[in-house]
């Protein structure tokens, strides 16, 4: 039997050495009409852990935050990341001729990070000049106006904590995905930011690729018929704990094309490779392949069935993966400053929750031979 391995972006990217913009046609993809907040804006950056275990150099704060920082010095970011991360940061996103017009973001700046692991977050701060270490999540909140929370393999069980001092506070706050691990976890981190009424996003990088842009701008214009199906693959192999973290991702991808409303899961799985049906009462269905072989070198791939036309796309950019990789990074956080201004979400909690219950859901489903589970049973 093929052992499965858990293959994540990280790992993708270890292996790595060394566009046009649109406006979108809904408010998951709707860009700023600035590149920058009108008034100075501190972001807080918060590093989750991998189980209780530090993440030494986090992606998902170091890569995906760091357009909030006007500076980066590259000689800390060779001294404290691997290669993989330091080749892009020098050939994509601290290139000037990749900026998307423009990055660093205006009028933005990091300024405290926060790490259980002391030492990490000093080598954050070496990286980003000005960032100060807070000592605490208090110390944090008090100097920042939003707060990110990033979190690149781990499973959302420290989400919470880390996110209710900003939250309490009516900051607005980026949860990085999967936002509460659980649905119970998922709904508390959601009804805490709705009571103290604080805007909070949560997502995955497959929402901001420019192909789910494109596919979106089809679907409002009506002009290729009503979708019929879609596919969210993933490279990799799959594994039934690497599902709780890396499935969240073509999970994500299905419910922002289809939308919440889902109505049961069915998984199988299979050495290493892993299906997914997911089902609704009043539209087509749309399917999860995780651990699809012949797309590893673009990490994903994405079809949208329309009556009319059917629309394939991976992350990649003209055939070129990191760019569009680098594409993603600067939606989503595009995508953020948007909400901290304007204070609008800009992802529903109802599709938040069902992605959590979907990912529930499919892994009963498997253990139960495969029948469909309604969300239903996960939700209460």
């Amino acid at each position: 039997m093929i052992q499965p391995f858990v293959s994540s972006r990280r790992d993708f990217l270890a292996a790595a050495g060394s566009a046009a913009l649109t406006t979108a046609a809904s408010a998951a993809t709707g860009p700023l009409t600035t590149f920058g907040p009108a008034k100075p804006m501190r972001i807080g950056v918060i590093s989750a852990t991998m189980g209780g275990r530090p993440h030494k150099g986090n992606g998902h704060t170091y890569h995906f935050a760091h357009g909030f920082h006007p500076t980066v010095d590259l000689k800390m970011i060779e001294k404290h990341l691997t290669k993989g991360p330091v080749d892009l940061f020098k050939s994509h996103f601290r290139n000037p001729k990749e900026d998307f017009a423009k990055l660093p973001f205006e009028n933005t700046r990091i300024s405290c990070y926060y790490d259980a692991d002391l030492p990490s977050a000093q080598a954050f701060a070496e990286c980003f000049p000005g960032v100060e270490v807070a000592r605490t999540l208090d110390e944090l909140v008090k100097n920042c106006d939003a707060v990110w929370v990033g979190d690149a393999s781990g499973r959302g069980e420290d989400h919470f904590d880390l996110c209710a001092p900003g939250l309490a506070k009516g900051l607005p706050t980026f949860c990085d995905k999967p936002i509460g691990g659980t649905v119970v976890e998922t709904r508390r981190i959601l009804d805490f930011a709705k009571k103290h009424k604080a805007a909070i996003m949560s997502s995955s990088l497959y929402r901001h690729q420019w192909g789910t842009e494109e596919a979106l701008r089809m679907k409002a214009s009506g002009d290729f018929g009503s979708l019929q199906y879609v596919i969210c693959s993933q490279g990799g192999g799959y594994s039934y704990p690497s599902w709780f973290i890396y499935g969240q991702h073509p999970v994500w991808m299905c419910m922002t094309l289809c939308g919440a409303g889902v109505k049961s899961v069915s998984m199988y799985a299979r050495e290493a490779a892993c299906h997914a049906l997911i089902t609704y009462d009043d539209r087509m269905p749309a399917e999860v392949w995780y651990g699809r072989p012949d797309v590893t070198p673009t990490y994903c791939s994405t079809s949208a069935h329309f009556t009319k036309k059917t629309y394939e796309w991976t992350p990649a950019i003209d055939g070129n993966y990191w760019f569009g990789h680098h594409y993603q990074i600067f939606r989503m956080a595009h995508t953020f400053l948007k909400m901290a201004e304007t204070r609008v979400e800009p992802v529903p909690h109802q599709e938040i929750l069902e992605v959590t219950a979907i990912i529930a859901a499919a892994a009963k489903s498997l253990n139960e031979r495969s029948r469909l589970v309604d969300l239903a049973e996960v939700l209460t």
